[in-house]
């Protein structure tokens, strides 16, 4: 194998916004219109954005948009198996990492990732989040770009200038 050059934070970062458009954007507008608008109270996160914008940010804080859980959940496990099925695909890749030259691979053997990697990292992400974003900033800061879902999945991002993602 070729010299292993890690992907660090702007290049996943970058890939990540791509995919939101790319996969959980389309998902997202599938679950809505299956929920017939049940699954998120735009209205409310409209008069919320005007009173934050007007200056009331208390009245804003104290209405939250009512969300529907079980919406919620059919979008959240829909991404992930969209997610899984581009990683099993393009080996490691979604659509945003592979315009990016980008993929996720076993950070022991930097070959293919499993099942239950894809899994574990996706769980990860929560991780990540939860710890104010410190799982993502990670990347930013060690030598093998490694953010904490990385860790916990024993995966890392690597380039990929192969023409067979």
């Amino acid at each position: 194998m070729s010299e292993i050059r890690y992907a660090g934070f702007w290049i996943r970062f970058f890939a990540s916004l791509l995919d939101t458009i790319l996969l959980a954007l389309p998902v997202a507008i599938i679950i809505y219109f299956l929920s017939d608008g049940n699954w998120f109270d735009f209205a409310q996160y409209q008069k919320n954005m005007a009173y934050a914008m007007s200056g009331n940010a208390s009245k804003a804080l104290s209405s939250q948009p009512q969300m529907s859980m079980k919406w919620e959940l059919l979008f959240e496990v829909s991404v992930l198996i969209v997610t899984m099925i581009f990683w099993r695909r393009w080996r490691g890749a979604t659509p945003g990492k592979k315009y990016l030259h980008v993929k996720i691979v076993d950070a022991k053997t930097f070959q293919d990732i499993d099942n239950k990697q894809a899994i574990t990292r996706s769980f990860g992400y929560i991780v990540s989040t939860l710890a104010f974003l410190i799982g993502f900033l990670m990347v930013a800061f060690r030598k093998d770009k490694r953010g904490l879902h990385d860790l916990l999945a024993g995966t890392v991002v690597i380039y990929d200038y192969t023409e067979d993602i």
